[in-house]
């Protein structure tokens, strides 16, 4: 057993300057390297997280913007749409007198040609009442020639 201690010991005494280095180097690391790296670390999540909520914001300007635009938009439409409408109407309303005015047109057309009908039949009465009366005094004179020489003598006198 004492050889075991003293063995023991021998590795201690000669780990002392391991411990020492290795306690060195941690040191250094902390001193050097750790601060800088963790600085580093910081600013890298600093800027990560700053870059994510810039473009959350950007996003959210971005949506903003958006919705302006198609509000923009529908309001153009409803303005273009309006105005196709007011132009529909006032198509509607010219074609409305136009055909107010042809129908007035043809009315005037149909009386004055009903009237013309009119004279023109009055007239076709006038002349067949004229015309029957003439025929009916040459009728009567055919017949009364007719009926006269009936009763003249074969001889002439």
């Amino acid at each position: 057993m004492d050889e075991t201690l003293r063995q023991l010991g021998e590795l201690l005494l000669g780990s002392i300057p391991t411990i020492v280095l290795f306690g060195i180097v941690w040191i250094a690391y902390r001193v050097i390297v750790h601060g800088a790296l963790k600085r580093a670390l910081t600013q890298r999540r600093s800027q990560t997280v700053g870059a994510a909520e810039k473009a959350k914001a950007d996003v959210a300007i971005a949506e903003r913007k958006t919705a302006e635009y198609e509000e923009k938009l529908r309001e153009a439409r409803h303005a273009i749409y309006k105005s196709q409408e007011a132009r529909r109407q006032q198509v509607l309303d010219r074609k409305t007198i136009a055909i107010a005015q042809s129908k007035e047109a043809a009315e005037t057309l149909v009386m004055n040609a009903r009237a013309e009908i009119k004279r023109d039949t009055e007239a076709a009465k006038a002349s067949v009442q004229a015309e029957s009366s003439n025929l009916a005094r040459e009728i009567i004179r055919a017949i009364l020639r007719s009926g006269a020489a009936a009763k003249l003598p074969v001889g002439g006198r």
